[in-house]
């Protein structure tokens, strides 16, 4: 799935990338079953965007997302999206999250691209996560 061309109307393309993100002071907020919730919103904001999760692990105090996306939306957006949609979504849905926390994420992330990197590598990398 990481290593597929795909195209849109005037690009073909093989845009994979890496991108992390955590929780407002780095709290461990990420648990069952915000966890369950969350990786459903990043799956269906993802869909909706015709952004193909290649990999996606949550621990309690970060995201890591292998997803492929068109270059010409940019991975920027689907970034935006998926955090303010889960961000507004789980706080509503859990009123814990809002105590805790002024906003659920920070306003900053990183993203990587997966082009060195065999995509099994890149995979198992951000399946370990949990285990490190």
């Amino acid at each position: 799935m990481v290593d597929e061309i795909r195209s849109n109307n005037s690009v073909v393309y093989r845009c994979t990338y890496h991108v992390v993100w955590c929780p407002k002071y780095r709290r461990p907020v990420i648990t069952d079953p915000v966890d369950a919730r969350l990786k459903q919103i990043i799956t269906e904001v993802c869909a909706e965007r015709d952004a193909p999760v290649v990999e996606l692990e949550t621990m309690p105090d970060q995201v890591h997302l292998l997803v492929t996306v068109d270059p010409q939306f940019g991975v920027h957006r689907l970034v935006k999206a998926i955090k303010s949609r889960s961000s507004r979504l789980l706080r509503q849905e859990f009123p814990t999250l809002k105590t805790r926390l002024p906003t659920l994420w920070t306003n900053s992330y990183f993203v990587a691209t997966v082009g060195g990197a065999t995509s099994e590598a890149v995979k198992r990398y951000v399946q370990d996560q949990r285990n490190a």
